[in-house]
């Protein structure tokens, strides 16, 4: 599935980073991601809200850096949630 495809966020693992500064956000956004890669979970959703964009915009630094971020986009039906697609775990 892309995220393009994707019509429903209520199934994915949610992490908000309202009240959140950027340190804050860039610290739990990396924990949130590895934690679902470990997980086996390949779509996640964090909420970061519209605001003045602070959170939006280290969301979206965040994720361009993170290696296990395979694609992510600001969800259609609500431009304060980006979805995210990570990397599956390899299994051994």
């Amino acid at each position: 599935m892309h995220l393009s495809e994707v019509l429903f966020i209520d199934q994915f693992p949610t992490l908000d980073l309202h009240g959140y500064d950027r340190d804050y956000a860039r610290v739990k956004i990396n924990e949130f991601i590895s934690d679902n890669y470990i997980m086996g979970n390949e779509f996640i959703t964090i909420v970061h809200g519209v605001g003045s964009g602070i959170l939006r915009q280290e969301t979206m630094d965040t994720l361009k850096k993170n290696k296990m971020v395979i694609e992510y986009q600001l969800f259609k039906g609500n431009i304060g949630c980006t979805i995210v697609k990570i990397r599956k775990k390899e299994k051994k």
